[in-house]
């Protein structure tokens, strides 16, 4: 992929130009695996918003914008009409839902998370920002998903991980809790979580763990 792609494509968030980063977008999915298009475009087009935010060279109504128009590209993105037949080919019936831990609004990234799960033949649930611990409890012990991803992306919300990882391995049904998000990748996060809770650092490594996963290897999967 063109080094200078997530740039433009940042650029058109960033002009609220929702054409032409549908048009982008879709036109490298032609050549590039779902994984890696988030990989390799989106996630390094919205760390550069990030970086421009940090240096004050944009406003915060401006990442608020490119925000939402990458927000509407995704959903655009994301549609299938063939997603019963993706369940099919894959013959499994396995679930997962996906949330921010309660405090967090940053969900973009949990968004591209569930639709790789999705694109896998998971029945998948995205739960979306700010999801307080007894709403996601609640959830899961109603839908029993065999995995439950959270997303943590602020330092100071790291004991409330502790908490919501604690709360959901103990579910008597036994989920898999995955960990993502910004600090997942900054930050070594496993005092925080147990022994069986999986981190998962960026998209090309949660495709990783999905192949291994789906190839019935669940037990000897840990990060």
């Amino acid at each position: 992929m063109q080094h200078q792609l997530p740039q433009q494509f940042a650029e058109y968030l960033l002009a609220g130009d929702q054409q032409n980063a549908i048009q982008l977008l879709r036109v490298t999915a032609k050549d590039t695996a779902r994984y890696q298009l988030y990989y390799e475009l989106l996630t390094p087009a919205m760390r550069y918003i990030g970086e421009l935010w940090e240096r004050n060279e944009i406003t915060v109504a401006e990442e608020h914008l490119a925000t939402a128009v990458c927000d509407f590209v995704l959903a655009q993105y994301h549609y299938t009409p063939d997603r019963q037949k993706l369940l099919n080919q894959h013959g499994h019936n396995h679930k997962a839902m996906f949330s921010c831990l309660e405090g967090e609004q940053h969900a973009l990234g949990l968004k591209m998370v569930s639709s790789l799960f999705e694109e896998d033949g998971w029945h998948s649930r995205y739960m979306g920002a700010d999801l307080p611990l007894e709403y996601t409890v609640h959830t899961a012990e109603k839908w029993l998903p065999d995995v439950i991803g959270l997303s943590v992306s602020i330092a100071y919300n790291l004991p409330n991980l502790k908490r919501y990882v604690e709360a959901l391995e103990s579910l008597n049904y036994g989920p898999t809790v995955v960990i993502g998000g910004r600090l997942a990748e900054k930050y070594d996060l496993r005092p925080y979580c147990s022994d069986k809770t999986v981190i998962i650092k960026d998209v090309a490594e949660l495709q990783n763990w999905l192949e291994v996963y789906s190839a019935g290897e669940k037990q000897n999967v840990r990060y």
